[in-house]
């Protein structure tokens, strides 16, 4: 019985020592940096942080139930804002979306200002909004979208209207303003807040629903006006050639007729010629010239419902006279 006794002490002895020891050690990750606190208290410095400069990740002590392990986060945090929309020095409303990076850089700090990461990235959307806010409504439009200096890619030329190709200058630029932002917070974060600002950009920038349905249709304003005047121009080349291609019509119709009436001239006299020299052959060539004539004149003035009266001495009758010599 009492060796039964002692073998149940021996066990929980055991049991209570492994509970011990496994709560009087704590694993220190590489990516992770740790602190101790004892009662609510610091104790000594981060383990693995940047301001600690001496202790490594490994295998740690503490005492059990008394020492409470805290542990965050060593490498890069990142931090996605909210969609929002601000006002430029211009008045004008533009959505901007931003994203930054951090990293806890103080971890005794961090824990008394925020506790955890919620927390910070609460603070971060707080901070860094505002800070974008401000630095954006003291800068112009230009400033928060461009970044270099550009020339445009097709140059307006002397007699071009349309200026909407040409770019405007700036002078800082949306990196030198996310820059601004940098700085305006930084030594907070840092101070207050154990936190070092690593980058911060501007994600998306874009106009709100109003300023883009007004910008749509000034830019269809724009286009109708740029289409009137391609069209304009259009027409007002159309009717020039048009123009030119009735000039011409009428110059090669003008020669034309002045040609057909020349060829006409000289076949009429080549033919008067040949007439003449036909008649002035023979006295029979004469009176069959003259039947020729006669027959031309028959055809080109009667029909099949004229009548006609000839008296016994005109040229007329006497032909028809010769035609039936049977008649008197």
């Amino acid at each position: 019985m009492l060796k039964q006794f002692s073998s149940v002490i021996i066990g929980l002895s055991a049991f209570v020592l492994v509970i011990l020891v496994s709560s009087s050690i704590y694993i220190v990750d590489e990516t992770k940096q740790v602190f101790v606190t004892r009662f609510g208290k610091i104790i000594g410095n981060p383990i693995n942080s940047k301001a600690d400069g001496e202790s490594e990740a490994g295998l740690y002590f503490r005492v059990p139930f008394i020492d409470q392990i805290h542990s965050f986060e060593k490498r890069y945090l990142e931090w996605d804002g909210d969609d929002e929309e601000v006002a430029t020095r211009s008045k004008v409303m533009i959505e901007i979306n931003t994203y930054a990076r951090w990293r806890i850089n103080d971890a005794r700090i961090f824990y008394k200002a925020v506790r955890n990461e919620d927390q910070a990235k609460t603070r971060l959307d707080d901070l860094l909004d505002g800070a974008a806010r401000t630095v954006i409504a003291a800068h112009d439009l230009v400033e928060v979208i461009r970044s270099t200096q550009r020339e445009a890619a097709q140059p307006v030329t002397e007699n071009s209207d349309e200026t909407q190709t040409q770019l405007e200058p700036f002078t800082k630029g949306r990196s030198a303003l996310a820059q601004e932002v940098i700085e305006s917070v930084k030594g907070k974060l840092n101070s207050e807040f154990g936190i070092e600002l690593l980058d911060f950009r501007f994600k998306r920038i874009n106009y709100t629903d109003l300023v883009r349905q007004d910008i749509f249709k000034r830019m269809i304003t724009e286009r109708t006006r740029v289409a009137s005047k391609f069209r304009s121009e259009g027409d007002g080349q159309a009717a020039k050639i048009k123009g030119q291609q009735e000039r011409e019509l009428k110059t090669i119709q003008s020669k034309a007729y002045l040609q057909q009436q020349q060829i006409r001239g000289e076949a009429d006299a080549k033919a008067v010629a040949i007439y003449a020299e036909a008649y002035n052959q023979s006295p029979d060539s004469r009176e069959f010239y003259e039947f020729l004539k006669t027959m031309e004149t028959y055809e080109t003035t009667l029909s099949g419902q004229d009548t006609l009266i000839l008296s016994t001495d005109s040229d007329f009758f006497r032909f028809m006279k010769q035609s039936n010599p049977n008649k008197d």
